[in-house]
């Protein structure tokens, strides 16, 4: 119950700020309603997906312990930069990726940067937020309005104005890069493919790819075919958007709202330098005492019985399975 009275306050706040930030719907665009209806039952479909997965024990102690860090008077003060360095490393240029393989990383940096400038875009324009105005009704002279307060001029003939005009394309050319390479990948690489699920993985990428293409293809048909298939193309992107956002918390895009609680566990690493603890077997370091502790609790709250374990070491833990392997399973065959 819990659950659903948060999904439906969240969307409900984001109906209010959608009514007084398009200036009691005076700017809002009724061709771009079915875009707006979507993101409300997106608004509610992720924060009803974060309530259930932060009523888990192990979730909701990595929520308490990422959002105390993050919000801490003491750690603010010994070190002011470590949250914007976390966010920019972690969340926002996820060096982390590089680690396994520079192509990939490369990969998600396009994809990320391109759903990022599309969601800047998309979102607000669907809400009334963001709008473009013009004294002559034709151009070129243009004014951007955000929540009805003139922000700039600009020329749509200058590089500005086509970079505001174009955005979109700019994030579909990112995006389809970027998710080209994760489907080669896909299909090429026996590792990636072995456990991979349609609904789960693929699904996914040929979502973005659809909506990217399909985006293209109506800045083709307004500049090349005068308007040719137009309505068709509008119809078939608006459902390859409407779909997506409609899946997007209940799928694999639903990582994307949890990762900003990973970069407060980060922090929580980070800042918490107190005595290191060691293996128990080889005495090598693991990680601070603070991050043990907190993650042995969280096995007990699980009811895991082996929370010892997080006092040893991965080699050790591997060298505890090759013996017990060879000791009970391997004299049976």
């Amino acid at each position: 119950m819990r659950p659903v009275l948060v999904g439906i306050v969240t969307a409900l706040v984001l109906c209010a700020a959608i009514y007084l930030g398009s200036r009691r719907l005076h700017h809002f665009d009724s061709a771009l309603v079915p875009y707006a209806i979507a993101s409300v039952f997106l608004a509610f479909g992720i924060a009803y997906r974060y309530t259930v997965w932060i009523s888990s024990p192990g979730a909701r102690r990595l929520f308490r312990k990422g959002w105390g860090a993050a919000l801490s008077w003491r750690n603010l003060r010994r070190t002011p930069t470590a949250l914007p360095r976390m966010i920019a490393t972690y969340l926002g240029f996820q060096k982390f990726l590089g680690a396994r393989s520079r192509a990939r990383w490369a990969a998600h940096q396009l994809i990320f940067w391109g759903c990022l400038l599309a969601a800047a875009i998309t979102f607000p324009l669907s809400w009334g937020w963001f709008t473009f105005t013009s004294n002559t009704g034709a151009g070129p002279e243009y004014t951007m309005n955000i929540w009805g307060f003139r922000i700039v001029d600009f020329n749509a003939l200058s590089l500005l104005g086509w970079v505001l005009f174009h955005g979109l394309d700019l994030a579909a050319v990112l995006v389809i890069a970027g998710t080209t390479y994760f489907l080669i990948r896909r299909m090429r690489d026996r590792e990636a493919s072995t456990g991979q699920r349609f609904g789960y993985d693929l699904a996914p990428l040929l979502a973005l790819i659809i909506i990217s293409v399909t985006g293209l293809l109506l800045t083709f048909s307004s500049v090349a075919l005068h308007g040719g298939g137009y309505e068709f193309l509008a119809v078939l992107h608006m459902a390859a958007v409407v779909l997506t956002l409609l899946y997007l918390p209940f799928g694999k895009f639903f990582h994307i709202a949890q990762r900003p609680a990973a970069v407060g566990m980060q922090l929580f690493k980070y800042t918490e330098h107190g005595e290191i603890r060691h293996c128990r077997n080889c005495g090598e370091p693991i990680d601070t005492t603070a991050y043990v502790d907190n993650l042995r609790a969280t096995m007990r709250d699980l009811k895991l019985d082996f929370d010892g374990l997080a006092e040893v070491c991965p080699r050790c833990k591997r060298l505890r399975r090759g013996q017990a392997y060879r000791t009970s399973v391997k004299p049976g065959f």
